[in-house]
C-alpha cells in the first residue's frame, strides 16, 4: 500500500495565495498599467499581485511532494493580541497623533508573548516609538502630526 504525499496546510495557503494574487491582479487593471520605463500608478500593484500568484503556485505544487505535519496549537494569545493593535492604531492615530497610537499598539502588541512582563512591554513599546519617529517623521520627513486633537486643550 502506498501513502500519498500531500501536505494539505501548504495546498490551502498556496490556493489562498492564488486567490489573492489574482484579485489583486483583476483590481489594478481598473488603474494604468504604462510601461516598464513609464509606470503608471497600477503597475507596482499588478507586479507585486503576479508575484504573489507565482509563490502561490510554487507553494501548491510543491504540497503534492511532501508529507504533511499534523496541526499544532492554535497561539490564542497572539491572535487575541497581534490583531487588534493594528487596528487600533487605525482607529486612534487621527485622533490621538502618530506618536500616542502608535506606542498604545505596540505596547497591546507586546502582551503576545508570555515572557514579556509589563516594564519590559513599555520599554519595547517607547524604542519602537522612538526609532519610528526617528525614521519616518524626521529621516523621511513624512507629514504627519506626532500628537493629535485629541490631546489639545
Amino acid at each position: 500500500m502506498t501513502s500519498s504525499r500531500f501536505d494539505r496546510t501548504d495546498a490551502l495557503c498556496g490556493g489562498l495565495f492564488i486567490a489573492l494574487g489574482l484579485f489583486f491582479a483583476i483590481q489594478s487593471l481598473a488603474l494604468d498599467l504604462g510601461t516598464t520605463f513609464r509606470m503608471g500608478p497600477g503597475y507596482f500593484p499588478f507586479v507585486l499581485a503576479c508575484i504573489l500568484t507565482l509563490l502561490g503556485l510554487v507553494i501548491l505544487f510543491q504540497s503534492f511532494n511532501k508529507e504533511g505535519e499534523p496541526f499544532g496549537k492554535l497561539a490564542w494569545r497572539g491572535i487575541l493580541f497581534i490583531l487588534p493593535a493594528p487596528i487600533l492604531f487605525g482607529m486612534t492615530v487621527q485622533g490621538l497623533g502618530f506618536v500616542p497610537a502608535l506606542f498604545i499598539a505596540s505596547f497591546v502588541a507586546s502582551f503576545a508573548s508570555q515572557k514579556l512582563n509589563p516594564l519590559m512591554a513599555l520599554a519595547l513599546s517607547a524604542a519602537i516609538t522612538v526609532f519610528s519617529v526617528a525614521v519616518f517623521s524626521y529621516a523621511l520627513g513624512l507629514p504627519f502630526e506626532r500628537f493629535g486633537p485629541w490631546l489639545r486643550f
